[in-house]
């Protein structure tokens, strides 16, 4: 069983070999302090930890285009001033700046989104395909292809939260409701619009993949009255194209507690949460599945935090999550991608805790690297005091 052949077993619930080993991914900050405790410079972080192929997404533009030209506006030594592609004016450090400043957004009104946004969100457009696109497909339609590939499904809010501004899109909502409406409404089209083409080519994909980033520990950033109202319908679109087409996986990536958006995103055709943020609200993948049964596919569910504690957490929470692994439908990650406060002996113990009782320990299972035993023992000491042994 290859990987494709495993993901499509896990997430329809189908007999296979092992769990999928994945991941979220890794800050960049962490791959460069992990080099300082024996990762391989610069190395490939998939090949080294023996991840099974991955995140492979056809490059389809379902986004702004053409993008806003990104422009830096001040060098402020450790950080910088810049406007991004999205129009946005943002500070944003050098290193350690996961979380930008946003100072400015170049959507804020009608006029505004007249001029500058809807004419970008135009989905037809035959340049959102790059001119590779033909050989692409060649390697896509092979049927000994090995990997699970996705497509990009977009976002009907988070893009215009990321455009306006979390106030002004909040503010948006009550004064000027039909506007909203017609920017999600539009978002939507494109979208539709930009995917057609790669849904009609004949390739099988395995899954479809959206992002919104719109809930925080308190809860969703827009009321899940509106978000009924206006967005449901709009998923539905989307997803009722995809599933026209054999692609019936719909992953949406959401930090924060989600609770109370996803029986709305399920009622959208959305059907698979992802990363499951554990977070101080206590968020949990198990309670998740047996308060939705099989309806709700998952993706995600590692407390990123959990990582940095002792080997024993690790373990514990790799043996308590085995239930769900072993009922489908689930494929464990870390719950966003892992910080440089995670030991890199820690990763390590985790990932071969994973393949021992997620991989059932097979011998198709990648190996994970090895370390470079020739960094600064320490260092190693030092960054390695979580580890509890």
């Amino acid at each position: 069983m290859n990987a494709r052949d495993r993901f499509v077993a896990t997430m329809h619930y189908q007999p296979r070999d092992r769990c999928p080993i994945m991941d979220f991914g890794f800050w960049d900050e962490t791959l460069v302090i992990w080099e300082r405790y024996g990762l391989p410079c610069e190395c490939d972080p998939d090949a080294f930890f023996g991840m099974d192929p991955q995140w492979h997404v056809a490059p389809v533009n379902v986004h702004l285009f053409p993008a806003f030209q990104h422009v830096v506006i001040e060098d402020r030594g450790e950080s910088e001033i810049v406007r991004d592609g999205e129009g946005v004016t943002k500070e944003q450090g050098k290193f350690l700046g996961s979380i930008p400043r946003h100072l400015d957004h170049s959507l804020k009104d009608r006029d505004t989104w007249e001029k500058d946004f809807k004419w970008r969100l135009n989905g037809k457009s035959k340049e959102r395909y790059g001119s590779h696109w033909q050989k692409q497909l060649v390697r896509y339609q092979n049927p000994a292809r090995d990997y699970p590939l996705g497509i990009n499904a977009g976002s009907l809010y988070g893009w215009i939260r990321n455009w306006m501004g979390l106030e002004a899109v909040s503010m948006l909502v009550f004064d000027d409701r039909p506007l909203f409406e017609e920017m999600v409404e539009t978002v939507a089209d494109c979208i539709i619009e930009s995917i057609t083409p790669a849904l009609e080519s004949g390739v099988k994909f395995e899954y479809a993949m959206m992002w919104e980033d719109m809930c925080y520990r308190a809860g969703p950033l827009l009321s899940p009255r509106v978000f009924k109202q206006v967005l449901v319908p709009q998923y539905r679109r989307v997803t009722d194209l995809l599933r026209k087409y054999g692609c019936d996986v719909v992953i949406l990536d959401c930090d924060g507690d989600m609770s109370k958006l996803l029986p709305l995103w399920l009622e959208g055709g959305v059907n698979t949460m992802f990363p499951i943020e554990i977070g101080t609200w206590g968020a949990d993948p198990i309670a998740y599945r047996k308060e939705y049964g099989r309806d709700l596919l998952m993706v995600g569910g590692v407390g990123k935090r959990m990582l940095a504690g002792t080997t024993d957490d690790i373990t514990r929470e790799v043996e308590r999550l085995n239930w769900l692994v072993e009922d489908g439908g689930f494929i464990p990650t870390p719950d966003h991608r892992v910080p440089p406060d995670v030991p890199l002996d820690n990763y390590i113990f985790y990932l071969n805790e994973a393949k021992r009782v997620w991989g059932r320990g097979l011998p198709n299972l990648k190996p994970t690297g090895v370390v470079d035993e020739s960094a600064s023992s320490e260092d190693r000491e030092r960054y390695s005091w979580h580890l509890g042994q």
